[in-house]
């Protein structure tokens, strides 16, 4: 089964650093995607373990993520809810050009291998 994700959009609030009641690190973000043939969208992204760098990241900074999709449950005023989010393995910022087209090729590399994909 694949579960790949590759956004790239702008932040729309910065960064916001969470400390888990686990001891993980989670750092937040929300990437607003625009689409040619419609409205924005803004995608939840969680980044656990991030450097730390990223806490400094501000709204409008500009992003690529590859990650994948999750569903989460929880509890919330006594009902069950669910949220659908991006857990990122890697954010660069655009600017760093040469990482970018190193990440992009490697998520290529991920789509197009049959193995992962589950095709002979």
């Amino acid at each position: 089964m694949l579960n790949v994700v590759v956004l790239r959009g702008r932040l729309a609030r910065p960064a916001e650093d969470r400390l888990l009641p686990s001891g993980s690190r989670l750092i937040a973000l929300e990437v607003t995607v625009t689409r040619a043939d419609g409205p924005a969208e803004t995608v939840p992204v969680a980044w656990f373990d991030a450097p730390a760098v990223a806490t400094g990241w501000d709204a409008g900074r500009q992003v690529l993520v590859v990650g994948r999709v999750r569903r989460r449950f929880f509890r919330a005023g006594g009902a069950t809810q669910s949220r659908t989010e991006v857990v990122a393995d890697t954010v660069v910022p655009v600017s760093q050009a040469k990482r970018v087209q190193a990440l992009l090729a490697a998520a290529a590399d991920r789509l197009g291998d049959s193995e992962a994909i589950g095709l002979p």
